[in-house]
């Protein structure tokens, strides 16, 4: 398994609404519990909502002690939230977020990192094999494989994306495109294996913003 990050990741500085003012918080990226800082502390009182487990994991790691994981997106997400009578929600995030509905919830944002590409579409292209398959673990990762490899040179690779945005994010062209049912490398990983029959998949992972690399 080999590992491309496309973006890089830093903290950014950040101020939240006093703790007395929101009822409970709310995680889409991983990367916010690992680079929120010191100022989460404020929050871990609260109860917690994380989109899928490995941000659940993060955001445990991070101090919360009462964390809720959903693994089919933010919009669910933010349904479970209600039903549980909350209304005054810190969403703690990255720079870039894809919109969503509050459905009536009172949402504050905290931007607390920014991710900004690297890489390049020659040390990319370099590592591509025919029949390879590639692991995309978001829209914007998505997004940014298109740029970098044209269609002319897609037609021998599979994608296997973490959602059905990243998948489409990645454009056309491809031997394959799929995603997976629930935001989770496990459910990646199965597609992928599943393509090869069985077999140890040949696999990169197209790393989203700030992803760790796993072995």
């Amino acid at each position: 398994m080999q590992g491309y990050p496309l973006f890089l990741v830093a903290p950014l500085p950040w101020t939240g609404p006093e703790p007395h003012l929101v009822d409970a918080v709310m995680f889409t990226s991983a990367n916010a519990a690992r680079l929120g800082g010191p100022q989460l502390a404020r929050y871990a009182h609260l109860p917690a909502f994380a989109v899928g487990a490995t941000t659940a994991a993060a955001v445990r790691e991070a101090g919360f002690a009462s964390v809720e994981s959903g693994d089919e997106g933010v919009q669910p997400l933010i349904d479970r939230i209600a039903a549980q009578s909350f209304s005054r929600i810190l969403h703690i995030s990255g720079r870039d977020v894809r919109l969503f509905d509050p459905k009536g919830l009172r949402v504050a944002s905290a931007c607390v990192y920014a991710s900004v590409e690297r890489g390049n579409a020659d040390d990319l292209r370099a590592m591509l094999r025919p029949g390879m398959i590639l692991l995309v673990h978001s829209p914007r990762a998505g997004t940014r494989l298109a740029a970098l490899v044209p269609p002319s040179e897609r037609r021998a690779l599979h994608i296997v994306a973490i959602s059905r945005a990243a998948c489409t994010a990645c454009a056309e062209g491809w031997a394959s495109a799929q995603a997976a049912d629930r935001p989770q490398d496990a459910e990646m990983l199965a597609l992928a294996a599943q393509l090869c029959d069985g077999k140890t998949p040949v696999a990169t992972r197209i790393l989203a913003p700030g992803q760790r690399e796993q072995a």
